[in-house]
């Protein structure tokens, strides 16, 4: 087992070929590899939640697959995040994909007992159903955490057919469930039609701030990024990434593209301007690899988690610094 001063990094690709052996999250160690990690890299192969197009079940390894070019060092947060912390891949989480219910209940007690290994999450979807659990997980450990939620939807609609837990309702049930802190909730990227004006009304009833695709075109990454530090302040942050946040010309691999999305590089530039934030787990979902070309989603849904993965090894060295 890896001791916390010398973390197991990735298969060095100057020696063997990055289309050769098993693809792991960035070429790195399994969980069983090293023993304990502090953040586990987890897929979750589920989209029995959505309302449009299937297909996000087979995003997690999609995104792996991708991010075999991810590199040890990341010069945009001047940072090795796979030496400051042990980063290890911790495969699926099998799923029942014929009973929602089940499936919330098994990511739930999966992630307890990731989460109380003492390591952080980076999850991969899986549709964004799949937040639901997570953030149940992560206030059990942590109380009411903040949320930043990047996606072209608010996903805090009440029902689909009736059904309470969907791709669309996460963010309802969590508010509801109080595992929120309503004082620090954004949701970044909004745009396309929605049902009613009444959609934004319960929106913010629920406590959420809107920063829309088009106020990051107009105000800049930068000052956008400023904004969501100043609301979150020193709370526990978990981020949660829809890739149809994007615009499909940077996300076409997804099962409810809406036009007018963000570019990859204003994601990226956001989530590096949050750098100082207290991220405890992060998830991209939503990457559905049959409506992708030549890898467009799944490469901007690695590079996304590598810059989620950054951030929290950053805070894991600095705390041990200390």
């Amino acid at each position: 087992m890896s001791s916390p001063e010398t973390p197991r990094g990735p298969v060095d690709s100057s020696r063997i070929p990055r289309y050769a052996g098993p693809a792991t999250f960035a070429r790195l160690p399994r969980l069983d590899e090293v023993g304990r990690a502090d953040i586990a890299v987890v897929g979750v192969p589920f989209d029995s939640g959505v309302s449009h197009r299937p297909g996000a079940r087979f995003g997690g390894n999609a995104i792996r697959e991708a991010s075999r070019l991810l590199r040890p060092y990341n010069p945009a947060q001047d940072a090795s995040p796979f030496a400051l912390a042990q980063v290890a891949d911790g495969g699926d989480i099998a799923v029942n994909p014929f009973n929602i219910n089940e499936a919330v209940e098994t990511v739930e007690a999966a992630a307890d007992d990731l989460l109380g290994t003492g390591a952080r999450l980076m999850t991969l979807g899986g549709d964004h159903t799949i937040a639901l659990p997570l953030l149940r997980s992560v206030a059990k450990k942590h109380g009411p955490v903040a949320l930043l939620h990047f996606d072209a939807h608010l996903d805090t609609w009440d029902t689909y057919f009736g059904a309470e837990y969907t791709h669309g309702t996460p963010f309802r049930r969590a508010v509801e469930e109080g595992i929120l802190d309503t004082s620090a909730l954004s949701h970044v990227g909004i745009r396309g039609p929605l049902y009613g004006k009444q959609d934004l009304t319960d929106d913010e009833k629920m406590g959420f701030g809107i920063v829309t695709s088009a106020d990051v075109y107009r105000r800049g990454a930068d000052e956008v990024a400023d904004q969501l530090r100043q609301r979150i302040g020193d709370r526990p942050l978990y981020i949660s990434i829809d890739i149809d946040c994007l615009d499909p010309a940077h996300a076409p691999g997804t099962g409810t593209p809406e036009a007018g999305g963000m570019t990859s590089r204003e994601l990226l530039e956001i989530l590096r301007g949050l750098a100082s934030c207290n991220l405890v787990s992060a998830d991209v979902v939503e990457v559905a690899p049959a409506y992708d070309h030549a890898e467009i989603t799944s490469v901007a849904a690695s590079h996304t988690a590598y810059e989620l993965t950054t951030i929290m090894s950053r805070q894991i060295a600095e705390a041990r610094a200390q």
